[in-house]
């Protein structure tokens, strides 16, 4: 039997109560910036489409697999004013979670040089379970008769972001309602019964840019993330950039993987990457695992009366 679904429906089975799973957690979190921060809304200057595939734990049957797709860009004649939509899928076992939203950020200029932007995220949450998925023990559980279809639930965030042409900084909350996702049975003696409670997931991100020579530029990047009922993560990368074109780099999740990445700059507004994880906890011993693996493709379209003279490297 799958062995992540046999975890699942005992989390079931044994408790009234259980966390839902953190957000989606990304390897390219610095080419992503806007699935966990609204400020960042507008800031790279164009009209900016990014999208990503991650596939968790390749191997393991009912593993995490997500997709995120996001667009921004400023907007008005002033350029202070930055609006997004992204849309997160994540599916771990037989739950899906879609995420639909809507950022906005407003620039103020603080010096020559930096920017801050404040950021607010707002849409919506579809969740889906799909009890048919799991090989069962039992078929009397009544918690596991009724499917949850689409179950909508409100998403509001903020976010603020500030950056200058070689650092950034950046702190962000992408969901501040602690929403309950109850058990839509019919059964009175579990009308108060529910699955999962959504957490406030926070974050910080930061990074700055070294120009070692004329070819090369070096791109040491962290984010942190907290949640209640859950271990803080650590994510520590160090990329390389060559000639603007090659990105070359190393990561760490602490107490979880180690990273590699590289990502080509096909054109001034096409970028691809790619990342591997190798799991360092017990999980990446087992010969179910083969590592988790992530795709991200950006595309950006520049004014014409802009020239634009090298890729932003964040």
């Amino acid at each position: 039997m799958n062995k992540i679904y046999i975890l699942v429906l005992l989390l079931i089975i044994t408790t009234k109560e259980i966390l839902a799973q953190q957000d989606a957690q990304y390897t390219q979190y610095m080419y992503n910036t806007l699935s966990v921060n609204p400020a960042y809304a507008g800031s790279r200057d164009a009209i900016s489409i990014t999208g990503l595939y991650r596939n968790q734990w390749v191997g393991i049957g009912g593993a995490p697999v997500t997709q995120t797709l996001n667009i921004h860009s400023p907007i008005g004649p002033s350029e202070k004013v930055g609006l997004g939509f992204s849309i997160v899928n994540d599916k771990i076992g037989p739950t899906q979670e879609t995420y639909i939203d809507i950022d906005f950020s407003y620039t103020l200029n603080t010096s020559e040089e930096g920017q801050l932007a404040l950021g607010i995220k707002a849409g919506g949450h579809l969740l889906d379970v799909n009890f048919d998925e799991l090989n069962r023990f039992t078929n009397s559980d009544i918690l596991l008769d009724t499917n949850i279809d689409n179950k909508f639930s409100p998403n509001v965030g903020v976010g603020i972001y500030y950056h200058t042409e070689k650092f950034y900084l950046g702190i962000s909350a992408p969901n501040l309602l602690q929403t309950k996702h109850f058990n839509e049975s019919s059964n009175e003696n579990l009308a108060s019964s529910f699955l999962a409670t959504e957490r406030i997931n926070y974050y910080l991100i930061s990074g700055y840019v070294f120009e070692l020579n004329e070819n090369l530029k070096f791109k040491p990047a962290t984010l942190f993330k907290v949640v209640g009922g859950a271990p803080l993560q650590v994510d520590v990368s160090a990329n390389f950039l060559y000639r603007e074109k090659l990105t070359l780099g190393l990561a760490y999740r602490w107490s979880s993987a180690l990273s590699a990445l590289v990502g080509f700059q096909i054109a001034d507004n096409l970028m691809l990457g790619f990342a591997y994880d190798w799991e360092t906890t017990g999980l990446g011993n087992t010969e179910f695992n083969s590592g988790s693996y992530e795709f991200i493709l950006r595309y950006e379209i520049f004014k014409k009366r802009e020239k634009v003279v090298y890729p932003r490297f964040f």
